[in-house]
């Protein structure tokens, strides 16, 4: 096997420097050797950071570039296209979540997968973070006794970089799929099944009250899990002043976890012993969920070690979003 991945990066939008942080935090021996995005300043200022050789297009650069793999971060809505190009062209593919707006999509896409040898990834960041991985290993070591119920709280101020100048497509609720809930609220997603299970069905409800995204700026939903158990979930994206609190609160037979306080991340346990609550000790930085991702696509590439989650795990944060949706047309309980 060879020694270096060489990377493609596709699309040079905001989330590309966070990819290229987690590459410089956490896998050392990737190199991006190539970068493709039709704006040339994004693309050349990436080029300026990495060496990388610049191309307005995929097609291009998989005619003569030199990378063994591409790391999508475009518009969803792009996501089936090119990675069936990248598939067809035998690389290795990082793909941004979600896989793609509709599950009929993603059935292709992962055809497209399983007719490869090649290594393909869907990233989700969350299923790295530090406190994410604490509170899963509390839980299995029953350091709160049975899990009972959990709460999900998603609340962010919105940020004119990311959605204006870095990422404009998340206002658009045609190039993303929907709103908040189908984007950023993954995230919140995927550790409540990495604790609970899968999620069996959910009912919710969307309002807009941030009124420049295109789909929702605010969810709330409960979710039943195949286990019984049930987790109340929100997602707020709203321009004002959001006051401090845990991303999530995991509620035991024993005690309770305190998970994430904000950008600061950390995890409390609350449990007969520590009753006031006790801070685990831990780096909480939640870029380090960045590098655990390229660390793991890297490993994988070149060592042939398997994925912490396969692309089909992606596939839960999205039945869950879209079940949502017709919840809301429903206005009752809607199967994942």
């Amino acid at each position: 096997m060879p020694d270096t991945l060489k990377l493609a990066f596709v699309g040079c939008g905001f989330v590309s420097r966070f990819h290229l942080e987690g590459i410089e935090r956490g896998a050392p021996r990737t190199r991006v050797t190539a970068v493709v995005d039709p704006d040339p300043a994004a693309a050349a200022e990436l080029a300026a950071a990495t060496g990388a050789r610049v191309f307005s297009n995929l097609d291009d650069a998989l005619a003569s570039g030199d990378f063994d793999a591409v790391d999508i971060m475009t518009p969803p809505g792009l996501h089936e296209s090119m990675t069936l190009s990248c598939f067809a062209a035998n690389k290795h593919v990082l793909l941004e979540k979600p896989m793609a707006l509709t599950l009929d999509a993603c059935d292709r896409i992962l055809a497209g997968a399983n007719a490869t040898d090649r290594v393909f990834m869907v990233a989700e960041n969350a299923q790295y973070w530090p406190d994410v991985l604490a509170a899963r290993d509390l839980i299995r070591e029953g350091a709160i006794g049975d899990p009972v119920t959990a709460d999900a709280s998603f609340r962010l101020r919105p940020n004119s970089e990311w959605f204006r100048g870095g990422s404009p497509w998340r206002l658009d609720s045609a190039q993303a799929g929907g709103g908040i809930t189908i984007d950023g609220g993954s995230h919140w997603i995927r550790p409540l099944r990495m604790w609970l299970g899968e999620i069996e069905e959910v009912i919710g409800i969307t309002g807009h009250p941030w009124r420049d995204m295109g789909g929702e700026s605010l969810s709330r939903a409960l979710f039943r899990f195949k286990s019984g158990k049930i987790a109340s979930f929100e997602c707020l994206m709203l321009d004002t002043w959001h006051g401090p609190g845990p991303w999530w609160r995991v509620t035991g037979t024993d005690g309770e976890l305190l998970v994430a306080f904000d950008r600061q991340g950390g995890v409390m346990r609350v449990d007969k012993a520590h009753p006031n609550g006790k801070m685990i000790d831990g780096e909480w930085n939640h870029a380090l969920g960045y590098a655990g991702e390229m660390a793991d696509f890297e490993n994988a590439v070149l060592d042939g070690s398997p994925l912490a989650a396969g692309p089909e795990q992606s596939l839960g944060e999205l039945r869950a979003a879209l079940a949502l949706y017709r919840s809301v047309e429903s206005r009752g309980w809607e199967k994942v």
